[in-house]
């Protein structure tokens, strides 16, 4: 069931895909249609899911699931994956690599794989005040305090002197 991600309590679950390029309007409207479709028939044994979406900067799209209501199960969890490896596919973009960061360059978002952004950090072309994307946040209340945040106060810290 296709609620607004706002109205979400904030324990609900999160994952987060952050795309390697920025999606375009267009795709961003498509991406929109195909989410509300999905979420609108997302289930866990035949229990509507309640759940929303957001999509930020162009570049992540954001899902939340209210776990209070009707758990995600290892079935549905897998529907969700296969539906965001249909969206890398439709679009030619990576969603699902986990070893590349995101940061904020100004008003720009910057992508750079794990190794390109330590070897940034050596070279202090970023610091502990960059503000970085901590797509390892568990839920609503840590997605709204904890994954746009300086690198200091992120995984991200281990890598910056």
């Amino acid at each position: 069931m296709l609620v607004d991600f706002n109205t979400l309590p904030e324990e609900s679950r999160v994952w987060i895909y952050q795309a390697n390029r920025s999606f375009t309007d267009d795709e961003i409207s498509e991406i929109k249609s195909k989410l509300d479709i999905f979420i609108t028939n997302w289930t866990a044994h035949g229990a509507d899911l309640q759940a929303g979406y957001l999509i930020k900067y162009k570049r992540f799209i954001v899902i939340a699931i209210n776990q209070g209501l009707n758990a995600a199960t290892g079935c549905s969890i897998d529907a969700s994956v296969h539906f965001i490896q249909q969206l890398e596919k439709d679009y030619d973009v990576d969603l699902m690599d986990k070893m590349n960061v995101s940061y904020k360059q100004g008003d720009f978002i910057a992508y750079k794989n794990l190794l390109d952004f330590k070897k940034m950090a050596k070279e202090k072309a970023v610091s502990k005040n960059t503000i970085v994307f901590n797509n390892l946040v568990n839920n609503i209340a840590e997605f709204n305090e904890n994954w746009e945040v300086p690198a200091s106060e992120s995984w991200h810290s281990r890598f910056i002197k």
